[in-house]
């Protein structure tokens, strides 16, 4: 008689937050699978659900909380992790039921919390994990995260407290990742950590041998090995430090996708001072036009703040014409909002909301109008695009140019384009454009 193999434990994931949270999800999935763990999608099938939470902001954690208490009414096994598992006595005051609460990153527990809560039958027939591991993005793009954590102290953010200072990943095993990743099929690599420029200035005297060679960790180092690896490679929250100016050689060579994305945050010397951030815009701009010269085609995107505490009508022109004068590619604004331990809270001179209101409104015009000028200015142009799904109904495929990344900023649409597949990369002739978006068709 065959042998019948006991069914493995089925485990459900909630993943919410930023990219950095998607990583910390799939390596933990990863781990689990390779345990003999099977994943479920949805709250039925599964034996436990792990909710990876955010905690960045106030409207963030109630999102967690919800996302928490539907886990649990749906299936009422559950394990919590992220950044909110820095408040666990706040989350078993709310939901006493829990199973297990880890922080951020805390992978060995998380596995452990699920092991004692649906242990697996050890069997010597149980599927391999792919090399590449479990991922929870399309086949051909994933996150590759190199730090944990950051030095800075900024005063509106708590990621320091959360995910503590920055630990940098050693060089050789962050290339040995991005190589299993595009054997698996992966054709774009978007580097993320809280402080990418930062990379390795804990382990600055610890290089690595990679393919016979020493490799520093050292953001141009690790830039320059990703790029003889995969082919887009983009660059994800790097702060303007001057050792970026290398960076910009290698996208103007093709060896890194010219993007970058920087969180200047606001641009008024007054508000980045109380933000605890570097307050030369001057410089800045001097340094954007710099790149600028050296790849033309860079594009830049960056986030603000608004309303933040103390504000003034004159600072917030002062970001407007900032703006102006900077022709960033891709902006995102929000509304300063409380953060419950941040040091933010405490300046004098908040912002009422209908104000903060006002404002917003005011710089999203502003950039949507800055866009629709960049993006005209590329009709008649041939770009590359990645493909990201094709519709077999309509023949047409929506994709993005390399001045994109997936989620945040743009897509490039396109016609007569049944013949292509998620992960081609194809020459595409622009023949409209609006605020946002391309629209063209395979060359």
């Amino acid at each position: 008689m065959a042998t019948q193999l006991p069914s493995p434990p089925r485990v459900g994931m909630v993943s919410l937050g930023c990219p950095k949270n998607l990583v910390d999800s799939e390596r933990i999935l990863t781990q689990l699978r390779a345990d003999g763990y099977q994943m479920s999608a949805d709250y039925a099938g599964a034996d436990v659900v792990l909710v990876n939470t955010c905690g960045f902001l106030d409207s963030a954690k109630e999102e967690s909380l919800e996302a928490i208490g539907e886990a649990i009414a749906e299936n009422g096994r559950v394990i919590v992790t992220g950044c909110m598992g820095k408040e666990a006595e706040a989350i078993r005051a709310r939901f006493p039921d829990v199973l297990a609460i880890t922080g951020a990153h805390e992978y060995e527990q998380v596995v452990e919390a699920v092991h004692a809560a649906a242990p697996v039958a050890i069997s010597p027939y149980v599927d391999l994990i792919p090399d590449a591991g479990l991922k929870l993005t399309p086949r051909h793009y994933s996150y590759l995260k190199i730090s944990e954590g950051c030095n800075h102290r900024c005063s509106f953010c708590i990621i320091p407290s959360l995910r503590g200072d920055l630990v940098s990943r050693r060089p050789d095993a962050i290339l040995r990742e991005a190589e299993k990743l595009v054997a698996a099929g992966t054709k774009e690599l978007l580097v993320i950590s809280q402080d990418t420029s930062a990379y390795g200035i804990d382990i600055r005297d610890q290089p690595r041998m990679w393919k016979g060679a020493e490799v520093r960790p050292h953001m141009t180092d690790l830039a320059r090995e990703l790029g003889r690896i995969a082919p887009w490679v983009r660059l994800h929250y790097v702060y303007p430090y001057p050792h970026v100016d290398q960076v910009i050689p290698l996208m103007a060579e093709g060896l890194v996708l010219p993007y970058l994305d920087i969180p200047f945050q606001h641009a008024a010397p007054a508000v980045l001072r109380r933000m605890k951030r570097p307050a030369n815009d001057a410089k800045v701009l001097g340094r954007i036009k710099a790149w600028r010269e050296v790849c033309p085609d860079i594009a830049i995107r960056s986030t603000f703040v608004v309303g933040f505490p103390g504000e003034t009508e004159e600072d917030f022109q002062y970001l407007l014409d900032w703006l102006d004068e900077a022709q960033l590619d891709r902006v995102g604004a929000f509304r300063f909002e409380p953060v419950e331990g941040a040091a933010a809270n405490a300046l004098p001179d908040p912002v009422p909301e209908e104000v903060k209101e006002e404002r917003y409104a005011r710089i999203m015009e502003r950039t949507a109008a800055i866009s629709t000028a960049k993006l005209a200015a590329k009709v008649g142009r041939t770009l590359d695009v990645i493909i990201d799904a094709v519709d077999a109904d309509t023949g047409g495929a929506t994709g993005r140019s390399k001045a994109d990344a997936p989620e945040i900023d743009g897509e490039v649409h396109l016609r007569d384009a049944g013949h292509l597949a998620p992960g081609d990369i194809v020459s595409v002739t622009i023949e409209d454009a609006d605020e946002h978006d391309l629209f063209g068709v395979a060359a």
